[in-house]
């Protein structure tokens, strides 16, 4: 059965060390985090029961954990560790992932960069 049930998460801002320069990787910079997590929200809403779910609490607290983690060169390689993390619940069939990168150090005026991945378990 296909839905088109989802849970969103926006905005989340995490400290990380994430990027090819020294600098980078030294004096840190925010990344915001959204994900939008495919699944059925039937069982969920049926039983009234958190445990039906994904957690969206301990979704964000997975999350910033990888942000705050491991340094990587390129927030397409955060993009995809953020969403093996969303696909690790059995009932998330499918998860968008973007990562902005407010503070990417470019040398003119922007508003946003962000590296946006989606990625779906194999049937």
């Amino acid at each position: 059965m296909t839905t088109e049930d989802r849970i969103s998460l926006r905005g989340l801002r995490v400290r990380g060390f994430h990027g090819v320069f020294d600098f980078e990787r030294r004096e840190g910079q925010d990344f915001v985090i959204d994900a939008e997590l495919e699944l059925d929200l039937g069982p969920a809403a049926a039983s009234d029961e958190v445990t039906d779910t994904v957690h969206y609490g301990e979704l964000a607290e997975s999350l910033a954990a990888v942000v705050a983690g491991e340094p990587v060169n390129l927030i397409e390689t955060l993009a995809q560790r953020l969403a093996d993390v969303c696909l690790a619940d059995h009932r998330v069939r499918a998860a968008t992932v973007t990562v902005h990168k407010p503070q990417a150090p470019i040398p003119l005026q922007f508003t946003d960069v962000a590296v946006i991945i989606r990625r779906e378990k194999s049937s």
